[in-house]
């Protein structure tokens, strides 16, 4: 199998695992007509490993698909947006290497651009600034759950031999 296909593949994989993880853990919340799961925890798994693009690809059509299918088709493409734009961001930041400091700084600022993604989101989809402050508190819980899911897997993972074949393949 060549490399783009392999990429393919792997791409493929991270969208589904992404949007397995955000339906299958869904906690509701009232209050914002939204719910908070762990699905950004395989989007910083995805960026750590295999780096900005497959951050993107697998945080946005991942995270996207799921809205779609769990009846949020409405916020579907600001997800697609936002969730896109924090997995490319945490993988540019951790893209040359990667430690434990680097990994919470770069998924940390991947949660500042979710909740704040989701504001302005909400701003506009609930048309009001005060009642889409009300998202912000769950958004934050998500995300640092999902740091502190995500950045162990990431950590062990790296250390796997057939898990840096695909680290090399996608970086190229």
């Amino acid at each position: 199998m060549n490399n783009k296909t392999k990429l393919l593949v792997l791409n493929g994989l991270m969208i589904a695992l992404v949007c397995m993880a955000t339906m299958v853990i869904q906690i509701p919340i009232p209050m914002t007509e939204g719910y908070v799961n762990i699905g950004d925890s395989i989007i910083f798994v995805t960026s750590i490993l295999f780096g900005p693009i497959s951050g993107m690809i697998a945080g946005g059509f991942g995270s996207a698909l799921a809205d779609i299918l769990t009846g949020y088709s409405h916020w579907a493409l600001f997800t697609l947006l936002i969730k896109g734009f924090e997995g490319y961001i945490v993988g540019i930041i951790v893209r040359k290497n990667t430690n434990l400091i680097k990994n919470i700084l770069a998924t940390s600022l991947g949660v500042i651009i979710m909740v704040s993604g989701y504001l302005l989101a909400g701003t506009f989809l609930q048309g009001s600034f005060i009642v889409a402050l009300g998202s912000v508190s769950s958004n934050m819980i998500q995300g640092i759950v999902s740091i502190i899911i995500g950045i162990p897997i990431a950590s062990y993972l790296l250390t796997v031999k057939y898990v840096k074949t695909f680290k090399q393949i996608s970086s190229n």
